[in-house]
């Protein structure tokens, strides 16, 4: 079988996705994630200055994600859910839990070598990102 019949072959019997049906859900988990936080937030605030309601905030999503990463939920979550929990930084929580969980066999070195590999790029672009961005807005203002 050539490349040509091959592919054609793999576009038949793969499953289309519907990506109306995937960017609503997102958009409305990704809108819940946000009203979670929200009314983290302002219940925080209550007892806590702005500052810490945030820092609390975020460290409560990462443990939960964390804590659900560690049991196996996350991964149907993702699954059902798309964009909308893996953008925010749940997302980012999951994925060096995963890592974590995935080395945790091979020793504390092999953890941490490995921790970061699919969190490191996230890590890599948003620094270089904020630098250029902070650069044109310094160039801008002057």
């Amino acid at each position: 079988m050539n490349n040509i019949k091959y592919k054609k072959l793999v576009d038949e019997t793969t499953p289309k996705e519907n990506r109306l049906l995937n960017m609503l859900v997102s958009f409305i988990t990704g809108g819940f994630m946000g009203l979670i936080g929200t009314l983290l937030y302002v219940n925080l605030n209550r007892i806590y200055n702005s500052e810490l309601s945030i820092a609390f905030m975020l460290l409560i999503i990462i443990i939960t994600t964390a804590f659900l990463t560690c049991l196996g939920i996350s991964d149907t979550l993702f699954q059902k859910f798309k964009c909308g929990l893996i953008i925010p930084i749940s997302g980012f929580a999951h994925s060096i839990a995963a890592s974590i969980l995935d080395y945790k066999k091979e020793g504390l070195i092999n953890i941490g070598s490995n921790t970061f590999k699919l969190a490191g790029s996230v890590i890599l672009y948003g620094v270089v990102s904020a630098v250029i961005l902070t650069l044109i807005k310094v160039v801008l203002n002057v």
